[in-house]
């Protein structure tokens, strides 16, 4: 079995090696328009991170960290493809090298019209406790979307936790409107943005 973390590697020193690896491969700057349709003069690509094979690793541990310093209790991971697609199997795989079993799921957009007909793929959400996941989130509506699904799916979406936040209104958001804490691993002012 592939080890998750560099052998001997702490925690923070995990934490600390992401945070060079999103500020040295995911933030692009200059002028850009957001999915939220809001303008910005930086972009976080997470997808170069998140799917990097060094730093893939390194998602799982430090995300399983703060949802394990946060004291949940959950079952499953995941939230609206793609952004969240790879952390939640980055979790789930880091948790499978520690005997621990956590399931991701994937979020469609909308419904499927054709075979089973399911917004939520992967094992079953009903009746279990979750984390809805995103990698960066600027005004929460792809969260929120997540959040809707897992919950018509019947499951209990127990958080909202994303790699980055970019400070922006999305915990705001996501606290009202979905009822649930939301975490980030990192503040954009811990990235120097």
């Amino acid at each position: 079995m592939m080890p998750t973390r560099i052998e001997g590697m702490s925690e923070t020193s995990a934490r600390e090696r992401l945070k060079e690896l999103i500020q040295e491969l995911a933030i692009v700057r200059g002028k850009v328009t957001l999915s939220s349709g809001k303008e910005a003069d930086y972009y976080i690509d997470l997808r170069r991170v998140t799917l990097h094979q060094e730093a893939s690793g390194l998602v799982g541990e430090v995300m399983l960290g703060l949802l394990d310093e946060a004291k949940l209790e959950f079952t499953n991971v995941g939230g609206l493809t793609m952004g969240a697609d790879p952390v939640g199997t980055a979790i789930m795989h880091t948790a499978r090298a520690k005997d621990r079993a956590i399931d991701a799921f994937v979020v469609r957009k909308a419904q499927k019209s054709y075979g089973m007909g399911r917004q939520v793929e992967g094992p079953s959400v009903e009746g279990r406790d979750v984390i809805v996941l995103e990698d960066t989130s600027t005004t929460g509506g792809s969260a929120l979307t997540a959040v809707e699904g897992v919950r018509k799916a019947g499951g209990n979406v127990i958080a909202v936790a994303v790699i980055v936040d970019r400070d922006t209104g999305a915990k705001e958001r996501i606290e009202e409107e979905a009822g649930v804490p939301y975490l980030f691993a990192y503040g954009k002012n811990e990235l120097g943005l």
